[in-house]
C-alpha cells in the first residue's frame, strides 16, 4: 500500500479455525486459514500493480485478498475475484470481455471452495445494481445540466432503488450455496466504501452536487441491503463505508482511497487504489478480531 490506513485492529482473540491454526492478535485472531476470496472490482482491485490471472478480470495482486491472506499467513490461498462479476456469476460460468471483444469465460467463483475452506470473503452487488453505468450516466459537464437522479424515476418509484433492493435475494441464494460447499467457512461480506463526500465536488468529479448525494445514498441503501442479507444467510458483515469517511474520490491525491472518473493513481475509475485496498485488509482483520 502506498500509506497505511488509521485502523486498529483489536488484540481480542477469537477462536476462529481448527486447532491447527496458530492464533494471534496481529493477525486478528487467526493464522494460516484455507483462504478463498470472491467477488467483483472492487475486490479484485483491476488497473492497481500487478495483474494476475485473467486480463478481463483485472485481478491485482496488491488488492485486499492478496494483503489478507499475506497478513494471515494463509496455508492455501485462491483468488478467483473478477471485474464485472455479478451474483449470478458465483454459481454459473461469467462471460468475459476485453475492449468490448469476447475473451473466454472464468469458471463460477464457488469452484474455487471445497470442504476444507475456512475462510472466504465476498464483495459483490455493484454490478448487479448497475451503480458503476449509473455513474458514468450522471457525468455532466455543465452545473446547470438536469439531474441524472430524475431520469430514473418511473410513477414516483426510484427505479434504481428497485434494482438494488432486488439485490437482497440473489445474494442470500449466494451465500447459502458459499455455505453448501464450504460449511466450515468463515464468510465475510464486504460493503462499498464512501465514494462521494457530501454535495459532490463538482467539476473534479463531474457529478452535480444532489447526484452525487443521490449516488452515495444509493451505494449506502445497497450496503443496507448487503448488511441485511448476511446477517439472514449466516455470514458476518464488514462495513467499510464508516472507516472509508474522508477518503472518497474528491480528496487530494495522498488521501482518497477510490478514484474519481480521471485516476491520479493506477486505479480504474471509480474503483479502490492501492491505498484503498491496503485499507480494506486492515478493515476485514478488525472485523475478524471482534
Amino acid at each position: 500500500m502506498v500509506a497505511t490506513a488509521a485502523i486498529t485492529v483489536s488484540a481480542t482473540a477469537a477462536c476462529l479455525v481448527p486447532a491447527t491454526a496458530d492464533n494471534g492478535p496481529a493477525t486478528g485472531g487467526v493464522r494460516h486459514p484455507v483462504y478463498v476470496a470472491l467477488g467483483d472490482s472492487m475486490a479484485a482491485g483491476p488497473f492497481v500493480p500487478r495483474r494476475t490471472g485473467p486480463l478481463a478480470c483485472g485481478r491485482s495482486t496488491h488488492n485486499y485478498a492478496h494483503r489478507l491472506a499475506a497478513r494471515l499467513g494463509a496455508r492455501d490461498f485462491r483468488d478467483v475475484t473478477c471485474s464485472g462479476a455479478e451474483t449470478g456469476d458465483l454459481t454459473a460460468p461469467q462471460r468475459l470481455t476485453v475492449l468490448g471483444a469476447h475473451a473466454g469465460a472464468a469458471p463460477p467463483q464457488i469452484d474455487a471452495l471445497t470442504p476444507g475452506t475456512t475462510l472466504v470473503t465476498l464483495t459483490i452487488g455493484g454490478n448487479d445494481a448497475g451503480l458503476v453505468g449509473v455513474a458514468g450516466s450522471c457525468v455532466r459537464l455543465s452545473p446547470v445540466s438536469g439531474y441524472c437522479q430524475d431520469t430514473f424515476l418511473r410513477d414516483g418509484t426510484d427505479q434504481e432503488a428497485a434494482r438494488i433492493d432486488g439485490l437482497g435475494p440473489k445474494l442470500g441464494a449466494a451465500l447459502d450455496a458459499i455455505h453448501r460447499r464450504s460449511p466450515a467457512a468463515r464468510v465475510l461480506v464486504t460493503g462499498y466504501g464512501d465514494y462521494l463526500r457530501a454535495g459532490g465536488c463538482w467539476p473534479a468529479v463531474p457529478l452535480l452536487g444532489s447526484d452525487a448525494d443521490w449516488l452515495q445514498g444509493s451505494i449506502d441503501r445497497m450496503n443496507g441491503v448487503i448488511a441485511a442479507a448476511a446477517a439472514t444467510h449466516g455470514a458476518e458483515y464488514v462495513d467499510v463505508r464508516t472507516p472509508s469517511e474522508g477518503h472518497d474520490a474528491c480528496r487530494a491525491p495522498g488521501a482518497k482511497w477510490v478514484e474519481g472518473f480521471v485516476p491520479t493513481a493506477p486505479a480504474a475509475p471509480l474503483h479502490p487504489n492501492a491505498r484503498g485496498e491496503q485499507a480494506y485488509a486492515e478493515v476485514i482483520l478488525a472485523r475478524m478480531a471482534q
